[in-house]
């Protein structure tokens, strides 16, 4: 590819990545609005049409990495832990 298609397509990445957070910040308002209905109902469960909406509590239990480094010490929090590696795309401007 040419410098210039190069930043045509920078460009036409930057506008749909803008694109996406607006709807995905338009969706989320419609979620908050329907959530906000069911909670002016006091329903965890609601049937419209051919759709069940559900806004529950949901518990999960998650390992307290920074609790384990204090109470077992960071060496053996070292020994149970390994590196990844991965690849990052970025594109500064």
């Amino acid at each position: 590819m040419t410098q210039i298609t190069l930043t045509h397509r920078i460009e036409e990445l930057n506008d749909l990545e803008a694109m996406i957070e607006e709807l995905k910040a338009e969706a989320e308002a419609i979620k908050d609005s329907i959530k906000e209905e069911m909670t002016i109902r006091d329903v965890e469960e609601l049937t419209v049409g051919d759709y069940i909406i559900r806004y529950v509590d949901v518990l999960s239990s998650r390992f307290d990495t920074k609790r384990f480094k204090v109470e077992m010490g960071e060496a053996l929090y070292k020994n149970f832990t390994k590196e990844v590696s991965s690849k990052r795309f970025t594109i500064s401007h």
